[in-house]
This record gives C-alpha cells, structure tokens and sequence, in this order.
C-alpha cells in the first residue's frame, strides 16, 4: 500500500494528528508493506513508527501571569466572573461522562444487559447518583456482581 496509509492508521492509534506521526527512513520499506492494523502496531512497537512531542508555546508574558496567580494575584472578587458555586463545584457534565463510562464499560464486558444499562443509563441522567461510587455501590446492592478489585478501579478510572 502507501506510506500515507500507514500514518494515518498510525495517528488513530496513537491519537496523534497525522502531522505528528513520523517513520523512520530505514523501515519505510516496511510501512509501505503494511496493511492492516495490526502491522502498524508492531511498526510501532518497534519504534519505526513513532511520535514527535507536543509543540506548546506559551509567551512569557503567559509565564508570568501564570506565576503571578499562583501567588494569588488577580484572583479577587472583581476578576471572578460566576458564582461560588460555579466556580467549587464539579460540573454535572464531568459527573455524568463518568457515571457514563462506567455503564458502557460493564455493558461491553457483559455485567449488565441492554435492559439494566438503559435502565441505570436514565437513573444517571436524572442526577440519581451523586457521583461514580453511589452509582456502583447501586449496582451492588441490585444484585450485579462486581468484584473488589474492579469497583475500585472503575472508581478511579
């Protein structure tokens, strides 16, 4: 195939953009004859395929406001734009991504069915569980076996 083939495959694993995936000279040989997935993970792991870093600028006039407000400069009442509350509290959008992950993962997995995923699916959207913890201990308590191992790391995850 071609080499364009290659990087392509290659930023969608490595989420990169294609612009930021590079191949070595001496295995282009090698991702011309790639054609699957599977064969641009071992380029890769291999190092033949590989990533450039992030390119991040920031002035210096950026620098030092950041330092500045981590002294607590410009950080009074009349730079705050939202209340309190808006600005301590965790949004419901970042709760229920979460909550959400979580559901679609045991579904995959097999834990729960279509019937129990739409069923807690809803209870999350109506704001149900306060956070990831509420929603698995739920789980526990209507019977769906979740080891300790797993409710601790999709509680962290």
């Amino acid at each position: 195939m071609s080499v364009s083939l290659t990087r392509r495959v290659a930023s969608r694993l490595l989420k990169r953009g294609t612009s930021g995936v590079r191949i070595k000279p001496s295995a282009l040989a090698d991702a011309k004859s790639a054609i699957s997935a599977e064969d641009v993970r071992s380029l890769i792991k291999a190092g033949n395929v590989y990533t450039i870093a992030k390119k991040r600028n920031l002035s210096t006039h950026g620098k030092e406001r950041r330092k500045r407000r981590d002294k607590g400069r410009s950080r009074g009442k009349g730079r705050r734009k939202g209340t309190y509350k808006t600005r301590s509290t965790i949004s419901h959008v970042k709760k229920i991504r979460g909550q959400r992950r979580i559901l679609k993962e045991l579904k995959l997995k097999g834990t729960i069915d279509n019937t129990q995923f739409t069923k807690y699916y809803l209870l999350a959207k109506g704001g149900t569980f306060v956070n990831k913890a509420t929603l698995i201990n739920r789980l526990v308590a209507d019977g769906i076996q979740i080891s300790q191992e797993e409710s601790a790391r999709l509680r962290h995850a």
